[in-house]
């Protein structure tokens, strides 16, 4: 009986374990929302420079990322979409054409949901937004609508249609 006790009760701790490691926010991810969402204010305020600026170094922490410090989940997760973020990051870095900008940045918007839907990007819940008029995503911290993909011309245009806790 008392065996029967110390070995339910070690699975118990063990299964408590495993939850709350896999629900830790890994920070070198995160960083890559937070930088993300930098970039999609930017172009929320159609300031191209800025956004140009913002993209830089989201292609910075994506280019530089430990892969050794995340799990094999979040790893496999990541590599799946490291080239794509990197490259839509680097065409939107390079340019300050608005317009251009934010035909990465749909493509961006994708990638990066696909990654915010394997791992944990934040503590936080993130939601995605969907602009009718673009046929295109974007992520948020919030669920008011400031679309940057036509930013003051069209601000409010668009719905929530996930939230990822």
């Amino acid at each position: 009986m008392k065996y029967s006790f110390i070995i339910f009760a070690f699975i118990i701790t063990a299964i408590s374990f495993s939850a709350n490691a896999q629900s830790t926010v890994n920070a070198s991810l995160s960083q890559v929302l937070t930088q993300y969402y930098d970039l999609k204010n930017a172009l929320v305020s159609s300031d191209a420079v800025t956004a140009s600026k913002k993209a830089a170094a989201l292609l910075a922490t994506v280019n530089g990322m430990d892969t050794k410090s995340l799990s094999p989940d979040e790893n496999k997760a990541f590599s799946a979409v490291q080239n794509k973020l990197s490259y839509d990051s680097r065409h939107i870095s390079e340019v300050q054409e608005i317009a251009h900008q934010r035909e990465h940045f749909a493509s961006l918007s994708i990638n990066i949901y696909s990654l915010a839907k394997a791992t944990k990007l934040s503590s936080q819940p993130v939601y995605e937004l969907y602009c009718p008029m673009k046929k295109a995503i974007w992520l948020s911290s919030d669920s008011t609508v400031k679309n940057p993909y036509y930013g003051s011309m069209m601000l409010t245009c668009g719905n929530v249609n996930d939230r990822i806790r």
